[in-house]
Order: C-alpha cells, then structure tokens, then sequence
C-alpha cells in the first residue's frame, strides 16, 4: 500500500522530474522541438542557443523546483505559515544567486514586477497586484503536501500565503489553488479523476480571492482541456494543446494544459512530464505541474528509480527530510 509520505515524495520528485525533462526545450516552439529532438525521450541537456537554459546539462532542474523548496521550507520555517516578506527577500536572494552563477534561469515578469515594487517600499498585500502568470502555480506543490484540501476555504488561505506577495489576483490565485489541490488530494490517495475534480473546485474558490484580472476561468478551461484531448494519438493530442489550450506562462494556458498532458499519460508521470516536455513553450512549468500531480496519485514508486537518482545528483537534491517536515502539517 502507498504511504502518505510515499505519495507526498513523489509528488515533489515528480515536479522536479517534469521540470529537468522540460528545461531543455523551454521556449522553443513545437515545431522547433520536433525538428531538434524529434520525440524527447529522457533528459538532455540545454542547446547552447538557448536563451533561458543554455549551459544547464542534462537532468537539471529550473526556477519551478528552486522556487517550490524556498516555499517548502518556508512553510516548515513557519509553522504551517509564509511570511509574504520573507518570501520576497528568499526570491530575491534566489536571483541573485543565479545571477552570480551566471544563468539566464531567472524570475518571472510577474514575480519580478511585483519584488521590485517591494524593494520600492510597496505592501506585499498590493505588490502582487498584477500578477497572472503562472509562477505561483509553478511553486505551490508543497502548499498540497503540508495542507489537506478539506475544508476548501482555509486551504485557499494556505494557498493565498504562498503566492499573495506576487500573483495576488484571481487569475494567479486560481491557478496556484488548481495545482495544490491536486496535489493534496494525491496524497490523500484520489485517483487521478478525483484529483482534477478538486484542483477544479479549488480553482473556483481560488477565483474569489486576489485583485480581479480579466481573464478566461481557470477552471473551466481545466476541465475542457482535460478532455479535450482524450483518445487523440500523442503527436496530434499535443498539436491540439499548443493549438487551442496553449503553452505561455499566462495561468490560464499552462495551468490546463498541464491537466490535458496529464489526461493523455492517463497518470503516468514520467509518460506525462516527457508529453510535457515536446510541447515547448513553458514546456518545464507544464512538466512541472503534470507530474507533481501525477506523482502526488502514484507515489514515488510511479517515477522510474534511475530518474529520480538522476535528479538527487545532478542537483544535489534531497527531498526527503523537508517532505516528511511537510507532513506534519496535515
């Protein structure tokens, strides 16, 4: 039987296995990925004219899976709470660091926007203001892990906390609100279907929250995109989510595009970060997404061993300890 804690790991892996997978292939159209790589099959590295990963080898992770242990951790750091401030200065400090080291892997419009009006002296509670891109979804998977979905209002009030300071709008909220539900409600041993329900119902509650932002519902779109591309063959199931659905960072393109990959892995999470990561566009966001939730309903066991070792290398990733702390929040 699949444990708690199993679950919760694989849910965090699993974003770290869809974020590695999609690095390389960010940005690029969908065409230009098919005309590279052919079909992606595994990890690989960055081509050197890339203009956000190049230099990154194979198997490494993006601002998706740093971002998410910064929240992780300050969660556990604060007893179940983020300090909207203290979130603000980590991120910052995270840019910085990757500045130093060189790369172009850094903050997104949204997040930085919203950090340089902090840095101006702006409240956090109207920083994130603008925010509707898809950066708070990106990191919210250990929302899922340390909270219960149930009751709904005040997990939204855990999700709020981990994404006010930077995408406090409905459109910013809804989807960090979709992808952390999903994840809780993996843990708590949903099926894949169950899953989608309640990142759909969270999605709803997470709309009322937040400075509104004229945007398509959240929702909605997950639940039209999940079956949108139902019983299609791979090749024309991604074409249609690159037609219709998108693959932007707006929350409401890659959010539901995540759970049409995730309805065409049927689950599966290496099969449904690899789908994430022919798509290109935020195809390491979209990964990131697809196989948290995935991983949340599978467990560990759901990623292929020789993956996850790979990511635990490549990265001097250790998740155990700080998922377990997770847990004790539940």
């Amino acid at each position: 039987m699949t444990t708690r804690l199993e679950r919760a790991l694989g849910a965090f892996y699993g974003l770290a296995l869809g974020d590695a997978l999609g690095m390389p292939t960010q940005v690029m159209s969908r065409q230009d990925v098919v005309r590279v790589y052919g079909t992606l099959t595994g990890f690989e590295p960055a081509r050197p004219d890339n203009p956000v990963s190049a230099g990154m080898p194979a198997g490494s992770v993006t601002d998706d899976t740093d971002q998410a242990v910064i929240v992780a951790r300050l969660i556990d750091e604060g007893r179940g709470h983020i300090d909207p401030l203290r979130l603000a200065h980590e991120l910052l400090d995270w840019e910085k660091e990757m500045r130093t080291k060189g790369s172009f892997d850094l903050l997104g419009p949204s997040t930085k926007a919203a950090l340089d009006a902090v840095a101006r002296g702006v409240p956090p509670r109207e920083a994130g203001r603008n925010g509707t891109t898809n950066g708070a979804a990106m990191r919210a998977t250990p929302v899922g892990i340390a909270f219960a979905a149930d009751p709904l209002d005040m997990f939204v009030d855990r999700v709020v906390e981990s994404c006010q300071v930077t995408h406090d709008t409905t459109l910013g909220i809804a989807g960090a609100a979709a992808v952390a539900a999903a994840v809780s409600a993996g843990i708590d041993g949903a099926s894949l279907t169950e899953a989608v329900g309640t990142a759909v119902a969270a999605s709803h509650a997470g709309a009322r929250r937040g400075h509104w932002i004229a945007g398509a519902d959240i929702a909605s779109r997950i639940e039209w995109a999940y079956d949108l591309v139902r019983d299609l063959p791979e090749a024309e199931a991604l074409d249609r989510i690159v037609a219709l659905v998108g693959t932007s960072v707006a929350s409401q393109e890659s959010v539901p595009a995540a759970f049409a990959v995730l309805a065409i892995a049927d689950g599966d999470p290496w099969r449904a970060a690899l789908l994430a990561a022919n798509l290109g566009g935020d195809s390491d966001t979209i990964g990131a997404i697809a196989g948290a939730v995935a991983g949340a309903v599978g467990g560990l066991s759901a990623l292929p061993a020789e993956a996850v070792r790979t990511l635990r290398s490549v990265n001097s990733l250790d998740l155990e300890p700080l998922t377990a702390r997770l847990l004790t929040y539940r």
